[in-house]
């Protein structure tokens, strides 16, 4: 069975998880598939052969950055081969280094940021000087991008984050370009410090587009992600399927281009 590494997966403590899935799926006029505890993706992801996952979740107000890390990293260590936690930051916070410096000692190995959840723009100052730290800090950040809705991590944003952090290691969640695809590509296509990840948007492009938009970027740079609990596993995977790559292409998507970004070949 093709090994595979879900780079996209949201996990929440089980007395919040049905009231967090329902209020993401709210946000999104989405209907959210599982159930966003830890149990419910290694349940999901088993039954694609998935063998390892990047989990994260966000802080919406500085006070919570603390408690979801060390939510995230108390959950990643009951297994510790199976799962990578990034941490989330908040660019409101009041000591950004401080909070940055316990996520690293929490062995947390990256940083997730939702400017459309957390209600700021990548364009502005504050989020320039989140991104400093985690440059000097040497971590890569995964960014949700785009919106249709609003315009807090659209490409016209995410543009400033990438010109004026070129050494930044960045995830472009959704094709770096949730429900605005074409336009992300348009203008990100073959940078250097972007990946992009497939999570949440196979359900809506098709498979052609879909190939189109790899081939931009570049099968290097390209992840794959079930927006776990968005989207259930095998249906994310057919779908991934029907892009008709080759064997090769598929094997770098699944595994080998997140085993290199994390670490475990």
């Amino acid at each position: 069975m093709q090994k595979i590494i879900n780079t996209h997966c949201h996990i929440y403590p089980s007395k919040i998880a049905s009231k967090a899935v329902e209020n993401i799926g709210n946000f999104y006029d989405l209907n959210m598939s599982l159930n966003g505890t830890i149990e419910g993706l290694i349940e999901d992801g088993e039954k694609i052969g998935t063998v390892h996952y990047l989990v994260h979740s966000v802080a919406t107000t500085p006070k919570q950055v603390r408690s979801i890390n060390e939510f995230i990293s108390t959950e990643i260590n009951k297994f510790p081969d199976l799962f990578t936690g990034y941490g989330t930051l908040h660019p409101d916070s009041e000591n950004i280094q401080e909070d940055i410096d316990y996520l690293i000692s929490l062995g947390l190995k990256g940083v997730k940021v939702h400017p459309d959840f957390q209600q700021f723009a990548l364009n502005e100052e504050k989020s320039f000087k989140l991104a400093e730290v985690v440059e000097d800090n040497n971590l890569p950040i995964m960014i949700h991008c785009g919106d249709f809705r609003y315009n807090y991590s659209n490409p016209e944003q995410l543009k400033g984050i990438i010109e004026n952090f070129p050494d930044l290691s960045i995830i472009g969640a959704h094709f770096a370009g949730w429900s605005v695809w074409e336009e992300s590509v348009e203008e990100f296509a073959g940078t250097p410090n972007l990946m992009v990840d497939l999570s949440s948007s196979l359900y809506d492009i098709s498979p052609e587009t879909a190939k189109d938009y790899i081939y931009a970027f570049g099968v290097d740079n390209v992840l794959f992600g079930t927006d776990y609990p968005m989207w259930i596993s095998e249906e994310e995977l057919e779908r991934f399927h029907k892009i008709n790559l080759t064997p090769e292409e598929e094997n770098k998507i699944l595994y080998e281009n997140a085993a290199k970004l994390l670490g475990l070949i």
